[in-house]
């Protein structure tokens, strides 16, 4: 959809598969959340590497499965605004 746009994915939570890590920040050029409890958070954690960082909260329910149509469809929907 987005042919110049790398993306990375990773949690907040000590139950998360990939934990959010210092090197993705800085290599992110945009950081999407889904919800404000996850800015809070991300900020609580990583404060000082967010420095010049933009985050964005899409404000999406966390209430999804991986990949689940309806989930894809809402992120595809929020976040291309940001990449165009």
């Amino acid at each position: 959809m987005w042919p110049d746009v790398e993306t990375d994915s990773a949690g907040l939570g000590n139950d998360a598969d990939v934990r959010l890590s210092v090197e993705q920040i800085e290599w992110a050029t945009l950081i999407f959340v889904m919800e404000k409890t996850h800015r809070n958070k991300l900020a609580k954690q990583f404060k000082t590497h967010l420095n010049g960082k933009r985050v964005i909260c899409l404000d999406i329910p966390d209430d999804y499965d991986y990949m689940q149509p309806e989930l894809v469809r809402l992120l595809e929907n929020k976040v291309g605004g940001f990449l165009r």
